[in-house]
Formats: structure tokens, C-alpha cells, sequence
């Protein structure tokens, strides 16, 4: 059986950008939406877009009801269930990465923080948040364990839409990237303990910044 390669990769786009779009909220919460609606927004035939609302549905992102398929993204209990997972194992990467740091490793990780100082002052959300996410999912890549990668990496696609209201908070974007820089700092001088507890602060002050303000 020959596999239809472009068919394959084209699945893997559209469920890519239709998760983006429900996870920044252009699909709202409770939005019933269609094979054939989707298949004209996105110029694709329904073989793709049937593929990626199946991984969706299994993502949690949709559910099928006598309605149709509905958008149920992601909610602020689901937000305060992500956080509190990061909040009991993103230290643990963190120390993995310090018992695995190469020279390009950390390299790469400085490279994330400073881009984050460029594009604050810049006043650039959109590359802030780019450079955010780079800081966590090199720590994730970096840390030695496919397990706590494989469960990290997709609890922080997720509250990509949270994130960026968090960055957007005044004065939220210049305290994230400080947190990061700290975090750096510890990471470089191979402080296991306190790199920790800086990831898990950083992580609670992005989390009650959003709930108090957003949610």
C-alpha cells in the first residue's frame, strides 16, 4: 500500500492551524463549526480537515453533539489543572536540563532570553511570546526525559491563548522576562534548588496574574 505523503502533511497542517485558532480563541467556546465550512475557510478537501477534527477531539478541543462538532478550547479550569501540573513538574525539567547542560544547550537558552530582552524593549508581543515559548520547550527537549517533555510541551501549546494575555498585562512582559533571566542565571551557574524555585514562582506569578485579571 503506497502512503500518500502530501495527503499526510497537509492533515498535519490544517490540525496545526486549526489548533492555533481555537487555542487563540478566533473559534469561541460553545462555536459549532462544519467539515464543508471549514474545508472553504481553509481551501482544503474534507479528507484533511475530517483527519485534523479527529485529533482534535482527542485533544479535548472539540466534542461531536446533536448539534454538531463544538469548540470547546480551553477553559479557566482547565488553565488552573495545566498550571497546577506545571506548577508540581516544570522544576524537574529544569533540574534535568541542569544535569544534561551542554555548552549549546545553555548557548541556546541564553540566545532565548536576550532575543526576549530585545523584543521587550521593541514593545513586540507577538516575538515575546515566540521567545517564551522557545525559553520553556528548550528546557522540555533539553532535559533528558521524553516523559516530562511529551507532558510539558502540550500543557504549554495550550495556554498559549492565557500566555499572551499575560504578556499583555502591564508591566507582566518585563517581570516575565527578568523571571526568565533569573532563571538563565541559575541554570548557568548550576544552581539545581534555586532554578527550581524560580521556574515554579514563574510559573504561579503567570498563573495568578491571569486569573486575577483575565479570568
Amino acid at each position: 500500500m503506497r502512503v500518500e505523503y502530501k495527503t499526510v502533511s497537509l492533515a498535519d497542517q490544517v490540525f496545526e492551524r486549526l489548533e492555533a485558532e481555537i487555542l487563540s480563541g478566533k473559534y469561541q467556546r460553545g462555536e459549532v463549526v462544519t467539515e464543508l465550512q471549514l474545508c472553504a475557510e481553509l481551501g482544503v478537501s474534507r479528507t484533511p480537515v475530517r483527519e485534523a477534527l479527529r485529533r482534535l477531539s482527542q485533544e479535548h478541543l472539540i466534542e461531536d453533539s446533536p448539534r454538531g462538532t463544538v469548540v470547546l478550547g480551553v477553559v479557566r479550569k482547565d488553565f488552573e489543572d495545566m498550571c497546577a501540573i506545571r506548577l508540581r513538574i516544570e522544576g524537574l525539567a529544569v533540574r534535568g536540563f541542569i544535569d544534561n547542560l551542554t555548552d549549546d544547550s545553555l548557548r541556546q537558552l541564553r540566545e532565548a532570553v536576550e532575543f526576549q530582552e530585545f523584543y521587550l524593549n521593541k514593545s513586540d508581543p507577538d516575538h515575546i511570546k515566540a521567545m517564551d515559548s522557545r525559553f520553556h520547550e528548550l528546557i522540555y527537549q533539553n532535559c533528558g526525559s521524553a516523559i516530562l517533555c511529551d507532558t510539558l510541551a502540550p500543557l504549554h501549546k495550550k495556554v498559549q491563548k492565557f500566555r499572551r494575555l499575560s504578556i499583555e498585562q502591564s508591566g507582566r512582559a518585563e517581570t516575565s522576562v527578568k523571571e526568565h533571566r533569573a532563571i538563565y542565571e541559575a541554570i548557568a551557574a548550576k544552581d539545581a534548588d534555586l532554578a527550581e524555585r524560580l521556574m515554579n514562582e514563574h510559573v504561579g506569578n503567570a498563573m495568578r496574574t491571569i486569573i486575577e485579571k483575565e479570568l
